[in-house]
């Protein structure tokens, strides 16, 4: 796992000063502390800070080719990179490191981009071609691993994070309005767009290549929800799955460093820590969050899967006030305004974990979205149900069976009857199982500057902007919403915010079994009757569970995770000084994003400890964090210092191809 950055000359060639790479890979030394190295020739300069996992002495990036023509900087992990070395050595290549890089190198020289689809990992390439000087930048499937990328001037600049391409001088950084609008909505901007004006991802399952100052992005990979004819007994399914998923376990154990696992309580996490404790027969370390107000609390169950698997467990118990002093720290890493604190406990896991000197942890993520294990495609199923007879006084009744603990909903079935008729009857829109999802977020948008009460009208007009497949029209209901629960919230958001960047940030892999593509393939082409059965979700991973884990961990139905949002701010004494300041009538003045008297009238709200509703909590996060990316990336105040380190560089002269390093 490394973080990488990068500058290519688009017009005439001129020299890329080596203080420039190097300040723009220390802006990301968090992603790897352990070795930096540079690549330099007329055209292009490479950067990359390393974290090391495979090959720990000869895995120095960046790695070239036999003949030093091709140079590759590379974030993440491809797992399959021992069954791919052996036909690449047949083919005549010759390796001088055993890391998985290297096999990217060479596979690249076979098959040129098509080299995307032998690898299974989680990834963000830069790779050089001094022949035809051109520069491919990939991403894998899922996005697990981010990569930016602008243009400034005749220059293209690339990084794993937007703060490294704002380390190269010239490039500011500006709050996008329309990506705003869309974390109001989406709770994070849709891909392409950051939250930067100008500044762009690379697409998850996408690549771009410069050649000749012409760029062109093109996808490599989509989700694909085309169900199988039904041929298979449901046994035969269970098998493969089974076989699938011990394999994407037992790959992503591979390193050269202990790998360690989150165990949150719930089934997914149990289950990937009981297949390396059941098929492995390795031991295992066991990371997991505990909260001090027990609304949010799961840590008996955790417990229970620890003490049955019987790992070494250790437990991070979170407090309001924890959540409070690293939130500014967490938008920093985050590098995007977001409308949950979630993302605070799991930066507080993941320093845990690297104070325990672990490097990699596997996780459950994935789960849910390729096995709809959330309520919005419960919630679908019933609205669908409904909508066959709408004046019906006993279908909506079923939403109580969703949410039992949340007695505002269970106990008033008035209130749940007219939440969810909303576009009850709208069953042909492509959008019906996130409508009302999306309708009620796009309620904080009430509070943007230019909102003028049109929150509702803003979230139909940005559907418009998430692309479908030409297919989405033929697939099922269930699948409809499986993708737009991926590309809406997975990528951009789970797998981001929540994920790399907060594990990233103590320089922890974090690896992702369920977002094996094999198992994503697999699970996408089931019958919806296996993922969702009735209101029973994930029904072949909980039959699969049935032989790994107790049976009061199976049988439990999805808790969301969560954490606490008024009273991490209002009612802790810990960061309140940035809180006060940044809601401050004149700081919301002086940023312009949101309307000066909707934003008092909330704060005044929360700070007397008046109960807020999950939209304005929601809209609470969202304004502290968007000041908080004003004031870190758009005012540049400096948050987290760069640590003073003494650094191994390596640095390759691509014009005499000379090898040296320095300190």
């Amino acid at each position: 796992m490394c973080g990488i950055a990068g500058i290519l000359n688009l017009g005439a060639a001129k020299p890329i000063p080596q203080e420039t790479l190097r300040q723009m890979i220390l802006t990301i030394q968090h992603r790897g502390p352990d070795e930096f190295g540079i690549y330099r020739d007329p055209w292009v300069g490479l950067a990359s800070a390393r974290l090391s996992i495979v090959d720990l002495s000869r895995g120095q990036q960046p790695v070239g080719n036999e003949d030093g023509t091709l140079w590759i900087v590379f974030n993440g992990e491809v797992f399959n990179y021992v069954e791919l070395r052996p036909d690449l050595e047949a083919r005549g290549h010759q390796f001088s490191t055993n890391c998985d890089t290297e096999v990217i190198v060479h596979l690249y020289e076979e098959y040129g981009p098509e080299c995307l689809n032998y690898l299974n990992g989680q990834f963000s390439i830069a790779l050089w071609n001094s022949r035809d000087r051109s520069l491919f930048l990939a991403r894998d499937r899922l996005g697990v691993r981010p990569l930016y990328y602008t243009m400034q001037g005749d220059q293209l600049i690339f990084g794993s994070e937007i703060k490294a391409i704002l380390a190269q001088s010239g490039v500011q950084a500006e709050i996008d309005p329309e990506a705003l609008r869309q974390v109001f909505t989406f709770w994070s901007s849709l891909s392409p767009r950051s939250i930067f004006r100008g500044i762009y991802e690379i697409p998850p399952g996408h690549y771009l290549i410069v050649r000749d100052g012409c760029s062109s992005v093109q996808q490599y990979w989509s989700l694909d929800f085309t169900e199988d004819t039904p041929r298979h007994s449901e046994e035969d399914y269970l098998d493969e799955f089974e076989h699938l998923l011990v394999d994407a376990t037992r790959i992503r154990l591979r390193a050269d460093v202990p790998v360690g696992a989150y165990l949150s309580g719930g089934l997914d996490s149990s289950v990937t820590s009981a297949i390396i404790r059941q098929y492995t027969h390795n031991d295992l370390d066991t990371f997991s969050i505990a909260f001090s107000d027990p609304d949010y609390d799961e840590s008996t169950h955790q417990q229970r899967m620890a003490q049955f698997l019987g790992t070494h467990h250790q437990e991070l118990l979170c407090t309001y006030e924890d959540i409070a002093q690293v939130f500014p720290e967490v938008i920093w890493h985050a590098e995007t305004p977001i409308l949950r604190t979630a993302p605070a406990p799991m930066f507080l896991l993941s320093r845990l974990v690297h104070e325990n000197h672990y490097k990699v942890v596997l996780t459950g993520e994935g789960a849910d979205e390729l096995l709809a294990g959330y309520d919005i495609f419960k919630e679908m199923q019933i609205r669908r149900f409904w909508a066959r007879n709408p004046e019906s006084q006993l279908r909506p009744v079923l939403f109580k069976k969703l949410y039992p603990d949340i007695p505002r909903l269970s106990q008033s079935g008035a209130f749940l009857t007219a939440f969810f008729r909303q576009g009850l009857e709208k069953t042909d829109s492509p959008f019906y199982s996130h409508q009302i999802r999306w309708g009620n977020t796009a309620r904080t948008g009430r509070f943007l500057a230019d909102a003028n009460g049109l929150a509702t009208a803003q979230a139909d007009g940005q559907e418009n902007r998430i692309p479908l497949p030409e297919p989405f029209s033929r697939w099922s209901p269930l699948a409809k919403a499986q993708y737009l629960e991926i590309v809406t919230f997975l990528s951009p958001y789970l797998l981001s915010s929540q994920g790399d960047r907060m594990s990233m940030a103590h320089s922890v892999e974090g690896r992702y079994p369920f977002l094996d593509y094999r198992i994503v393939e697999f699970c996408n082409r089931l019958p919806a009757r296996l993922k969702l059965r009735g209101l029973n979700e994930k029904w072949l991973l909980r039959k699969f569970a049935q032989k790994l884990v107790p049976s009061e961990i199976w049988r439990r139905t999805k808790r969301p995770y969560r954490a606490p949002i008024q009273r991490t701010f209002f009612a802790s004494r810990n960061g309140l000084e940035y809180v006060q300041d940044l809601l401050s009538a004149s700081a919301i003045q002086g940023t312009n994003y949101f309307n000066a008297a909707a934003v008092e009238k909330l704060v005044k709200k929360a700070s007397r400890g008046a109960p807020l509703s999950e939209v304005d909590e929601m809209a609470l996060v969202g304004i502290l964090s968007t000041q908080l990316v004003d004031l870190l990336f758009v005012r540049k105040a400096r948050y987290v210092p760069m640590k003073n380190i003494s650094i191994n560089l390596k640095v390759v002269d691509g014009t005499s191809l000379n090898h040296r390093s320095v300190s």
